[in-house]
């Protein structure tokens, strides 16, 4: 199968480019290096674009004949999210739009999208299930939340079928250990974890119980 991986040279996204080449499949990413690495991608077709431009996405779905488009390109740092909301609704909400708009206009039906845990906010009763209450309680939260609504009314005209992953801290790096995580600066809270295990930091800090 011919998929777009949105996102592909971030961590996430590069592992999934990995797994899908590995299965025999034909991923393309698309990505604007604005947080991701080329050397992330592999050997798999790489578009450098982004996700604001519909005419690009529509020759992108048109050229490579993509039957299915896996989404991973997102701002991520829900501190940051706070400071300047309207980034992170630009580039997560706004931005998935125009894909689900070029989609659409391609007949591209299939879709996996990259959610995050953060749609629960802070959850009244633990273990987390796929049905608890959805509150999120910061903009990239809730920029999630709003890109999944949209996909469930998009799926309603027959248009769209999708799934939605929440995670929570993915951590790993890959089968063979060179896809790990690659933020700079490092914000995450395994590898800042692992970093303070091995001297590198004196301290961490961990928000939440």
């Amino acid at each position: 199968m011919r998929i777009l991986v949105c996102g592909g040279a971030g961590y996430i996204g590069s592992n999934m480019t990995a797994m899908l080449k590995a299965e025999g499949h034909e991923p393309i990413v698309f990505d604007n290096l604005g947080t991701g690495h080329i050397s992330a991608v592999g050997h798999a077709e790489f578009v450098e674009g982004d996700l604001a431009d519909y005419e690009l996405l529509v020759k992108t779905l048109k050229k490579y004949k993509i039957e299915a488009v896996m989404h991973f390109a997102a701002l991520i740092e829900v501190g940051e999210s706070v400071q300047v909301p309207l980034k992170y609704y630009r580039n997560n909400l706004s931005n998935t739009q125009t894909l689900l708009s070029a989609m659409e206009a391609r007949g591209v039906e299939k879709f996996v999208f990259s959610s995050s845990a953060a749609v629960y906010g802070t959850p009244k009763e633990v273990p987390i299930t796929e049905d608890s209450p959805k509150e999120p309680i910061n903009p990239y939260g809730q920029t999630k939340l709003a890109v999944e609504r949209m996909c469930y009314y998009q799926s309603q005209t027959g248009k769209l079928r999708y799934a939605a992953l929440r995670y929570f801290n993915a951590c790993g790096a890959g089968n063979n250990a060179s896809l790990g995580e690659d933020h700079r600066p490092e914000s995450h809270l395994i590898p800042l974890t692992i970093q303070a295990a091995m001297g590198k930091a004196s301290e961490i800090e961990i928000y939440g119980t």
